[in-house]
């Protein structure tokens, strides 16, 4: 079974298209990268395949199904600047929010419900945090803290949206480390990402963006100068490291 199927996936604001034609499909298994330059469509690729956005046209299978809101199969972590941060709800409560599709919206956690969330808060190194409100943490531990929240949901594919972006060397380290360990455990793992230094580093799958998708496999097999410089339009630096 892929992990994730595209079909001709378009979107428009405005009558202006932002993503058109894109098509995917990715084995399961794989910690994916979505790069892309700056106004790419990155961000609308992933709310698409999420079905966030009523104007969209195409077909989208995630693990063999057309996605619902509901599916204990998907976690998903938005950009921080997506978050309503003054919102008076704490840490731990945030991460039980991950098991709301194992109970039920309107009942109360279980003991176990709460161990499970408390588990996923320990393993982004955020367990001492667990009572203190959101809105009190630095941009690195909110974005643990999401994290947590996907983890407790224990999904088999999860859709990052830039999960590095402002948080410290410590946050990244501790977030790329848990992503490969959800990679080893045979989950699927699709991360839109910025940072060209850190692809080969941190990815074994790689999907090229510029409203459309222009390249996607194997990191070592499309991360390469030519494709780059397609994606970017000619635009990019080429690090020797690469």
């Amino acid at each position: 079974m892929e992990a994730l199927v595209v079909q001709n996936l378009s979107v428009a604001y405005d009558k202006k298209t932002v993503l058109e034609s894109a098509s995917v499909s990715v084995p399961t298994g794989h910690l994916a990268a979505i790069i892309g330059p700056n106004g790419a469509g990155k961000s609308t690729f992933l709310k698409a395949v999420l079905n966030q956005l009523p104007n969209k046209v195409g077909n989208v299978a995630i693990l063999g199904k057309a996605f619902s809101p509901k599916s204990l199969q998907v976690g998903y972590v938005p950009q921080r600047n997506a978050v309503d941060w003054d919102f008076p709800t704490t840490a731990i409560d945030v991460v039980l929010m991950g098991r709301y599709g194992h109970r039920g919206l309107f009942k109360r956690p279980t003991k176990n419900d709460r161990a499970l969330a408390m588990e996923a808060l320990s393993s982004v190194g955020m367990q001492d945090f667990a009572d203190r409100s959101i809105g009190q943490l630095s941009g690195g531990q909110q974005q643990r803290v999401f994290l947590a929240r996907a983890l407790a949901q224990n999904a088999e594919i999860y859709f990052l949206d830039e999960p590095f972006a402002g948080v410290d060397a410590a946050t990244e380290k501790t977030i790329i480390d848990i992503l490969k360990n959800l990679k080893a455990q045979g989950k699927s793992i699709f991360v839109v990402h910025h940072d060209l230094q850190t692809v080969k580093e941190y990815f074994d799958y790689t999907i090229l963006l510029n409203k459309t998708i222009l390249a996607a496999g194997k990191t070592e097999e499309v991360f390469t100068p030519d494709k780059l410089q397609q994606t970017y339009g000619g635009k990019l630096f080429i690090m020797e490291a690469m």
